[in-house]
C-alpha cells in the first residue's frame, strides 16, 4: 500500500487521441434475468471499442461508466469537435490505458439514456416508451449484461475491468460474479456500499425529480414535457458532493456575481450559485429523469457483503483477480476509509492488492482529472498488465 503526495512529475510519453470513432450496438433477444426477479427482454447494448484485440483475445480491458457517463470513453464523433469521451485523458495511444497495447471496451448500461435500452426506449409489448415501467436495475444486472456482451465479442477473459465511482462498484462486482473472467480489477474512488449520508443525498435528488409537476409519475414523454426543474436541483445536489470544500473555496470563495449585492432571495448573488445553476441547466437538457432515478437506486442497492451478514471479507473470499485501488484524500463522498475497507477484505483473503491514496484537492471528481500521480499509478498498473501479455 502507498500514499502519494507532492507536486507530481514530468511525463515524457507522447499521448494522442484515439481519433474519430463510432458506436456499435448488439441486440439480445434472450431475456436478461434481473436481481429484482423481473427480466429485460429484447434489449440492445451500445458500446465502443478502441485499439485492436490480439490473436489470443487476452488484451481486452472493460471500462465501466459512472452515473452520468456512457459508452463514449474516448475519442470524438465526426462533425462534433467538442465530443471527447469522458475518460479521454486516460484512454488512448501513449496514455495510461494505452490503446496501442490494449483493446478497450466501453459499454452503455441498460437503463441509461445514451442508446442502450432504457426508459426512453419503446416497450416491446406496447411500442410506447417504458418510462417509469422500466424495471429496476442493479450493479449486478449491469455486470451480467456486460458479461453477455463479452461472450458475443468472443472474449472469455478480460485482462482488466476498470471503473471509477459507480464504475468502480461494477469492477468490484466483476471480481465477485465472474472471478475467473478477469485477471485484474482496478477500482477508483469507490466504496463497498453507500453510507446513510450518500443514500440521503440520492433520496433528496430523487424527490426533487418526482415532485416536479412535469414528471407525470415517470410518463412525461407522453405528455410532451420534461421535468427540467427537478433534474436541475438533482444535479446541483449531486455536483456539490463531487467537489471538495477546498476546491469550491479556491474556485469561487465568496465572489459575487455582480459588483454589489442585490439583497434578493431569488436572484443569483454569488458565483457558486451561478455555477451550480449552469450545471443544473446543462444537465437537464441531455439527461433523462427516469434514468437518474434508476441509477441512483442501483448505487443505493450495491452491497456485496449483505449476503454474508455484513462481512466484506467473506464476500471477497470468491475473488481471484489482482486488485488496484485508488482513493483521493479530499473525496468525502467515497472517502479513502471506504477503499481501505475493501483493501482489508482483500488482504484478509490473501489476495494481491495495491492501494494508492492520492493527496489531491479536487474531491470525488479527481478520478476524472489529470493528476500526474494518479495517472502514474494507473500507467504503472497497465504497464505491469502489458508485460503479462508478452
Amino acid at each position: 500500500m502507498s500514499r502519494f503526495g507532492g507536486l507530481g512529475c514530468f511525463h515524457w510519453w507522447v499521448m494522442q487521441s484515439v481519433g474519430q470513432i463510432a458506436p456499435s450496438s448488439m441486440h439480445f433477444v434472450q431475456p436478461l434475468p434481473l436481481k429484482s426477479g423481473a427480466s429485460l427482454r429484447d434489449y440492445t447494448l451500445v458500446y465502443e471499442t478502441y485499439g485492436q484485440l490480439n490473436a489470443d483475445q487476452s488484451n481486452a480491458v472493460l471500462v465501466c461508466h459512472a452515473l452520468n457517463a456512457s459508452h463514449h470513453v474516448a475519442g470524438t464523433y465526426a462533425g462534433q469537435p467538442r465530443s471527447e469521451g469522458w475518460w479521454d485523458n486516460l484512454v488512448g495511444p501513449g496514455k495510461p490505458l494505452d490503446t496501442e497495447r490494449f483493446f478497450v471496451i466501453g459499454v452503455n448500461n441498460p437503463g441509461s439514456c445514451f442508446g442502450s435500452t432504457g426508459p426512453m426506449q419503446p416497450h416491446p409489448d406496447t411500442g410506447r416508451a417504458y418510462g417509469a415501467d422500466f424495471p429496476v436495475v442493479t450493479v449486478e444486472d449491469w455486470v451480467d449484461a456486460q458479461a453477455l456482451l463479452m461472450d458475443r465479442l468472443g472474449i472469455a477473459q478480460l485482462a482488466a475491468v476498470l471503473g471509477g465511482s459507480l464504475g468502480g462498484m461494477q469492477a468490484l462486482d466483476w471480481s465477485l460474479r465472474y472471478p475467473l473472467r478477469l485477471r485484474h480489477c482496478i477500482a477508483v474512488a469507490t466504496a463497498p456500499n453507500l453510507s446513510a449520508q450518500n443514500i440521503a443525498f440520492n433520496e433528496v435528488a430523487r424527490r426533487a425529480i418526482v415532485t416536479d409537476p412535469d414528471f407525470h409519475s415517470g410518463h412525461f414523454y407522453e405528455h410532451g414535457t420534461l421535468p427540467r426543474r427537478g433534474l436541475r436541483v438533482a444535479r446541483m445536489i449531486g455536483h456539490i458532493t463531487y467537489l471538495s470544500d477546498d476546491a469550491m473555496e479556491a474556485k469561487f470563495g465568496r465572489s459575487l456575481k455582480a459588483s454589489a449585492l442585490a439583497y434578493s432571495t431569488q436572484e443569483i448573488e454569488f458565483q457558486i450559485e451561478s455555477y451550480l445553476r449552469h450545471q443544473g441547466d446543462k444537465f437537464s437538457e441531455y439527461f433523462d429523469a427516469n434514468t437518474y432515478l434508476l441509477i441512483t437506486r442501483a448505487l443505493d442497492y450495491f452491497d456485496p457483503a449483505v449476503e454474508y451478514g455484513g462481512n466484506l471479507s467473506a464476500a471477497f473470499a470468491r475473488a481471484r483477480a489482482r486488485f488496484q485501488l485508488v482513493s483521493f484524500t479530499t473525496d468525502w463522498r467515497f472517502s479513502p476509509s471506504r477503499s481501505r475497507e475493501i483493501v482489508k477484505a482483500l488482504v484478509d483473503n490473501r489476495l494481491d492488492v495495491n492501494y494508492a491514496e492520492i493527496a489531491a484537492p479536487h474531491g470525488h471528481d479527481a478520478f476524472l482529472l489529470d493528476d500526474p500521480r494518479y495517472h502514474g499509478v494507473l500507467r504503472a498498473c497497465f504497464e505491469n498488465i502489458s508485460r503479462e501479455l508478452a
